[in-house]
């Protein structure tokens, strides 16, 4: 393990794969506490193996973070093995199949904003009184280049990620003076496990399709969680309610 030996009890969720995984690595590897939250348990108990085997300490818990039970044990597991909630990563998401708006079904709907947005809105919900209490506390939100333009994404998904931006913003007025930071990372491509599904032929892909031509480098996860792991830091003390573009530029294009 290296790095600061900093001990702080930190939840991550999606840290099964992609972005998640490289974050909760981080963390640990700095001494930090992990609670490791995914819906699959192979990857989650996997990546716990893998800190434990490097000398540090995580512990998972398994569920749909869209579910009140399964955030209240995420919840409870940070304060009752590590003693509270000092840094919060909502980070799981999912995409969509680049649908536009006329073509989205209800179903697609309700799935990406669940999990895009509810969940991370019910998580902050459940660990606010604990960082309220102990005058403290780091949200870093993953949100995405969709976040930040209308053509990255397919409706669903753009319409959860720039909720997850509106949120952060919200987030960091309500709560800058409890001492609770609140600040997203927009990551563009990314060399992750997430697939899009879409009809290359639909509306959607089509008039999405020429924006992607100033894509950028794709990243690798572990650029995106150091975005996440500086955003957590002391080093990012008067940094509250940024939306920063991880992104090789794309944004700036």
């Amino acid at each position: 393990m290296t790095g600061d030996l900093n001990g702080r009890s930190v939840i991550v969720t999606g840290a099964g794969s992609g972005i998640g995984r490289a974050a909760a690595l981080a963390f640990a590897a700095q001494g930090d506490r992990v609670v490791v939250a995914d819906l699959n348990a192979d990857g989650a108990d996997a990546i716990v193996t893998e800190i434990e085997q490097a000398g540090g300490t995580a512990v998972t818990v398994t569920g749909d973070l869209g579910e009140q039970d399964v955030v209240d044990r995420v919840t409870a597991t940070a304060v009752e093995r590590f003693g509270g909630v000092d840094v919060l990563v909502n980070n799981a998401g999912i995409m969509d199949s680049m649908s536009a708006p006329a073509d989205v079904s209800d179903a697609e709907w309700n799935r990406v904003l669940r999990v895009n947005l509810t969940a991370p809105f019910m998580l902050t919900r459940a660990v606010l009184p604990h960082m309220l209490a102990a005058g403290r506390g780091v949200i870093v939100n993953t949100a995405s280049e969709a976040a930040l333009r209308g053509s990255a994404a397919g409706a669903a998904y753009t319409a959860s990620k720039h909720g997850v931006v509106g949120l952060t913003k919200s987030l960091a007025v309500m709560y800058r003076k409890n001492g609770i930071r609140t600040n997203a990372i927009c990551p563009g491509g990314t060399a992750t496990a997430i697939a899009v599904e879409a009809d290359r032929t639909a509306h959607g892909p089509t008039a999405i399709g020429p924006h992607f031509v100033n894509l950028g480098r794709v990243s690798q996860p572990e650029e995106q969680a150091a975005a996440i792991l500086f955003l957590a830091s002391d080093a990012a003390n008067n940094i509250n309610g940024a939306i920063l573009p991880v992104d090789d530029g794309w944004s700036a294009v």
